[in-house]
């Protein structure tokens, strides 16, 4: 099934099942890592809940994934992610927008398709082409884009993973939309209610979200006292 995207550009394929296969899995195999490791998760639900992602089950593609936070018209901050966008952007991303890895020209095209996978919801998978320059040597890449919910806060979360081919060269690296593919999430499973407290888990460096500081409780006022009678 096709249809012109609302975004523009080039036709995007609406599809079912996993992710297109053969050499671009071959060439991108933490983008095929991620995905599963989301449909496992999810267990036929509409998406699983942000809490429930374990840095472990992407130990071999943790480099390239991200955590995005949804904050409304499009924009996307980049909550916790692998080395690889800092490699590409010769910084750190933690704290900024998705679109700060893209050209000006796709910018607006990616806020949209931020909104396709949060509110419809869907899962994208974008071809990306680097910029060239001096320096600058061909750069292929693709994106990744799953939902997540999160129970615990009011901002919705996305699992990304970003996956270069080629040499990256001088930094900073922005790329531009090339093709996007859109796949209809189908729920198949009753919603599970989350357990009251989820067990600790160690997390992996460099891929926590940051914790809120801690305030010790204010002591409080004795309200009974002891009487002594002789």
């Amino acid at each position: 099934m096709e249809l012109q995207y609302a975004g523009g550009g080039n036709v995007v394929s609406l599809f079912d099942g996993a992710l297109a296969r053969g050499e671009a899995e071959m060439k991108f195999p933490a983008i095929a890592q991620v995905d599963s490791y989301w449909e496992g998760l999810r267990a036929g639900r509409l998406m699983p809940d942000r809490s429930e992602v374990d840095p472990r089950g992407l130990e071999r593609a943790l480099e390239f994934a991200f955590v995005l936070e949804y904050i409304g018209r499009g924009v996307g901050r980049i909550r916790i992610s692998g080395m690889h966008l800092n490699d590409l952007l010769g910084m750190e991303v933690r704290g900024m927008p998705l679109t700060a890895l893209f050209a000006p020209q796709s910018r607006e095209r990616i806020g949209r398709i931020l909104e396709t996978v949060v509110a419809q919801p869907q899962v994208a998978d974008v071809t990306l082409e680097g910029e060239r320059g001096i320096g600058r040597p061909p750069l292929t890449a693709r994106m990744y884009l799953a939902p997540l919910s999160n129970e615990g806060g009011s901002a919705p979360r996305i699992l990304g993973c970003l996956q270069s081919d080629g040499s990256v060269g001088r930094s900073p690296r922005r790329f531009s939309v090339e093709q996007v593919q859109l796949r209809r999430i189908i729920a198949t499973a009753a919603p599970v209610a989350a357990p009251a407290a989820a067990p600790q888990r160690p997390v992996l460096s460099g891929f926590a979200e940051p914790k809120a500081a801690f305030a010790p409780p204010k002591a409080k006022r004795a309200h009974l006292r002891l009487v002594k009678s002789d």
